[in-house]
């Protein structure tokens, strides 16, 4: 990660209650395939899946925020106890707002991981922004950080172990699998 550790990014992380996931390019890594009678499928990594458990552990809420509607993405925020979704339309903003005022915090308290241009309107008012390496060039630029893993490969355990560690939060998380 090259940079992973610049301490402005470590500062901007130790801020975040609140993670934000947007899901097609980040939380899988873009790819559309369909079934035969037609519907969508996705696939997600475990590992990411496991990272965002770690970080509600660590008492930082998740939620994910959608312009794509999925019931795959219902199932997946489920198992994963993220109890705020919103899929559907390219307007991110107005559930973000609103995801502000149910939880009482700021901007600034909030990070949020997107890949594409739709996700900008939130990328560029949180505290600590996150894209993955294969998001569009103005994601990207506009970013605090970028993964080294790309989406649905591990960006989002990466990013969750940031947070983890900026938080000082690591190692008592990671302890119940090290006995």
């Amino acid at each position: 990660m090259k940079d992973a550790y610049k301490l402005e990014n470590v500062a901007r992380a130790a801020k975040v209650k609140l993670m934000i996931f947007d899901v097609d390019g980040v939380l899988t890594d873009g790819s559309l395939h369909y079934g035969a009678d037609g519907e969508a499928l996705k696939t997600f990594n475990v590992h990411d899946g496991l990272g965002i458990k770690l970080l509600q552990e660590a008492g930082v809420q998740t939620a994910i925020i959608s312009a794509r509607v999925s019931p795959q993405v219902v199932k997946r925020a489920s198992d994963l106890g993220i109890a705020f979704l919103h899929q559907g339309g390219h307007d991110k903003l107005t559930p973000f707002n609103a995801l502000l005022e149910k939880t009482g915090l700021t901007a600034e308290q909030v990070g949020f991981i997107g890949d594409d241009v739709v996700d900008l309107p939130i990328l560029t008012r949180v505290g600590f922004a996150v894209a993955v390496p294969n998001g569009r060039a103005d994601v990207l630029s506009r970013a605090h950080h970028v993964t080294e893993a790309h989406g649905g490969r591990g960006a989002v355990r990466e990013v969750c172990e940031f947070l983890l560690r900026a938080q000082g939060s690591y190692d008592r998380v990671m302890a119940q699998f090290l006995v």
